[in-house]
């Protein structure tokens, strides 16, 4: 059995075979490219969404995904364009995973601009920070009595008002009126904390325990 995993963002295929080896892992899903892949193969058990294209060409279809449902293909998503794609297709049958999910099931998030990051085609590097992960990040920093919670709100709201691919923490917290930009680039730093890199582990991690049923 088949089992199909769009990433390489979020996460890096090397890391994500060392989570679930048995899997092929395909570049950021794209308009077409499950229709495809149901050409290809007639034997998929999973697919697993983490990673899309939102900008660059036209993102995945529903119908895409609710066509590998009807085919009693179990789909999977977290992280990015998955976690987007699993708010709104639970309903239909599709399994959300991690807490970028969740905060679009909850309505904290609406819009797939906050998950949408710049990359590089050739590596599949992020070029830029998501505002989900700038969120998380000054959550933390906020928590740890760094930044105050209106610093933290003027934050996010240069961040929202930033076109994605120039969004950085360097270049955010540049624009405010913060005092203490440096440490806070420093905690930022030492926290290295990627909140899509931790859903794309635990999606892939859905995606194993799935296939162990």
């Amino acid at each position: 059995m088949h089992t199909i995993i769009y990433t390489g963002l979020s996460i890096p295929f090397n890391e994500a075979e060392k989570i679930l080896p048995d899997a092929t892992y395909l570049p950021p899903v794209k308009r077409g490219d499950i229709l495809e892949i149901l050409e290809k193969y007639d034997d998929i058990d999973i697919i697993g969404i983490i990673d899309g294209v939102f900008h660059q060409t036209p993102a995945v279809a529903h119908k895409e995904i609710l066509k590998a449902l009807k085919h009693d293909i179990t789909v999977v998503g977290g992280a990015s364009m998955g976690a987007l794609r699993a708010c709104e297709l639970y309903p239909y049958g599709m399994i959300g995973v991690g807490n970028i999910f969740k905060d679009y099931k909850n309505e904290i998030i609406d819009s797939d601009d906050d998950v949408a990051v710049a990359l590089d085609p050739d590596t599949l590097k992020p070029l830029s920070d998501s505002w989900i992960n700038i969120k998380y990040n000054l959550e933390y920093a906020t928590n740890d009595s760094i930044i105050t919670h209106k610093q933290k709100d003027e934050l996010l709201k240069i961040a929202k008002e930033t076109y994605y691919p120039k969004r950085s923490f360097k270049y955010v917290i540049g624009k405010s009126n913060i005092t203490n930009k440096d440490e806070l680039l420093e905690y930022i730093k030492n926290k290295n904390f990627d909140i899509k890199y931790e859903d794309a582990k635990k999606t892939i991690e859905k995606i194993r325990k799935i296939k162990k049923y």
